[in-house]
């Protein structure tokens, strides 16, 4: 059983199968335009929506047809968009016939996203002002062109302290490291017996003048944990008091999954880079769907024009490949240029194919207005979260702010209550990863080790996304069998 790796066992059908109806139209649609044979010309805008509801009216077969034909209606009685245009920005993407345009993301796909994210983020209402965004090859891409834009503008230098709010997804801890940035961590603890909260001590490591950056994943992997309102606006209150060119990335790929969120974006959206995949939710972390979403007063914008004239020469002559007035350039432009090493830009972001199915994700949710597909993910979670918990004879969380997607369980806490502190002790002096191996080996079951997320040094984590209801009381027996049999070598020494 592997409860290591967090991909999700769940999809979304409807929206694939929404995706294979445009696939045949467009097809078809190509090939109208010419008499010769296995040859399509491509299509115009104008009509576009018409052709496709009526295509879908004659030939549309299931769920994903009769979606599709609301879509269109959607996208435009809802959105307020042109139905052509939504339809043949569609229609052209499915066929990947043309580079991206702009690079950026299409323009039908950023209005229907950040509808989506204003709805999964912002529960709709979002801070007044516009957001722009970059489709990326999933949160990875998304987190690895932050990083390296960030490096590039002379916004994190080697050297910078940068604050991580812990545990974390690991590669937030391992990418600062590498050679070409040599940042210097600064770790954010959650508490474990608030909660995973942030506690007022640790809110104030921001306030250290050599910390330019903060990251965080909220919510939380591997803690499952959403920040709560207070947390959220004691983090604003100290950035617009006392470190205003704070540099946020928030990573929200889990805020689909709890009743309750809030984000920096909310308070402080000038400071805050966000990054969402579509991954986790959708069940389509093979399609690599991700995007960076960016407010209009960027502070890494306000840091940019206050470089050192030599640096901003430099970067001057850097962007002036694509412009004739590189100092104008904003940081989200800055960031997809960079993706493609600027050279390349013209021909840079995510594939039509790709845009096009997180463009109909999008509209899946938007269009179900009674949160249908979320409450059953969120049921298919519960019911392995009791399972694991009662299998491990814990005391199973409960929160409006957790995701049940992860469960970090500490260890040392788990032998002292189960047998005693004596014994919690003995364990915390043992290799950690002894008792995974020991998981492995004879009981065929993969967890992670929770160290490997900056967090307790004696605990695993379970991913449940991946791992049956009865599979997950199996894995919770296991690890208890496990523990156990530590115990019993402890009461022979002793």
């Amino acid at each position: 059983m592997n409860a290591g790796r967090g991909n999700p066992d769940f999809l979304n059908t409807t929206a694939r199968q929404a995706f294979s109806e445009l696939t045949r139209f467009a097809a078809q649609a190509a090939g109208d335009e010419t008499k010769a044979p296995d040859l399509g010309m491509r299509v115009e805008t104008k009509g576009m929506a018409a052709k496709l509801k009526k295509y879908l009216d004659q030939h549309g077969q299931g769920a994903g047809a009769e979606f599709l034909k609301k879509a269109v209606d959607f996208t435009e009685n809802q959105l307020g968009l042109n139905a052509d245009e939504a339809a043949f920005e569609l229609v052209d993407a499915v066929q990947g016939d043309f580079y991206p345009d702009p690079p950026r993301i299409l323009p039908v796909t950023e209005k229907i996203v950040n509808k989506y994210l204003s709805r999964v983020l912002f529960a709709g209402n979002p801070p007044k002002g516009e957001f722009s965004l970059f489709a990326t090859e999933g949160a990875t891409a998304a987190m690895i062109y932050v990083f390296k834009s960030l490096r590039i503008n002379k916004v994190l230098r080697p050297g910078d302290h940068i604050a991580i709010f812990t545990p974390i997804f690991s590669p937030y801890l391992e990418i600062p490291e590498l050679k070409e940035y040599n940042l210097i961590s600064i770790y954010v603890e959650g508490d474990e017996d608030q909660g995973w909260q942030l506690p007022e001590s640790e809110v104030k490591k921001l306030e250290d003048p050599g910390v330019k950056a903060l990251f965080l994943v909220n919510p939380t992997n591997p803690t499952s944990r959403a920040l709560n309102k207070s947390t959220v606006e004691r983090i604003a209150k100290l950035v617009r008091q006392k470190k205003q060119d704070l540099v946020i990335i928030n990573d929200t790929v889990y805020a689909t999954f709890v009743n309750e969120f809030h984000t920096l974006a909310e308070e402080i959206p000038q400071n805050t880079i966000g990054v969402y995949s579509y991954s986790k939710y959708f069940g389509v972390t093979g399609w690599r769907l991700g995007v960076v979403s960016i407010y209009q007063e960027c502070v890494v914008d306000r840091i940019i024009q206050k470089l050192p004239a030599k640096d901003k020469k430099e970067l001057a002559r850097r962007y002036s490949i694509t412009s004739t007035d590189p100092d104008k350039i904003r940081f989200m432009d800055r960031l997809e240029q960079d993706s493609r090493d600027v050279a390349l830009a013209h021909t840079g972001g995510l594939s039509g194919p790709q845009q096009a199915i997180m463009c109909l994700f999008s509209l899946f949710e938007l269009m179900d207005k009674e949160f249908a597909y979320k409450k059953t993910i969120m049921d298919i979670l519960k019911k392995r979260w009791h399972a694991l918990y009662q299998a491990l004879e814990l005391p199973e969380p409960k929160s409006d702010n957790l995701t049940r997607y992860y469960a970090l369980v500490d260890l040392k806490r788990m032998a002292n209550k189960r047998h005693g502190k004596a014994f919690s002790e003995y364990l915390a002096e043992q290799w950690p990863l002894d008792f995974l191996i020991r998981l492995a080996k004879i009981h065929s079951t993969v967890c992670l080790p929770g160290e490997g997320f900056a967090g307790p040094k004696w605990s695993l984590r379970v991913a449940l996304a991946n791992v049956k209801s009865a599979d997950c009381a199996r894995v919770g027996k296991n690890i208890v069998a496990v523990m156990d049999d530590y115990y019993k070598k402890w009461q022979k020494k002793g």
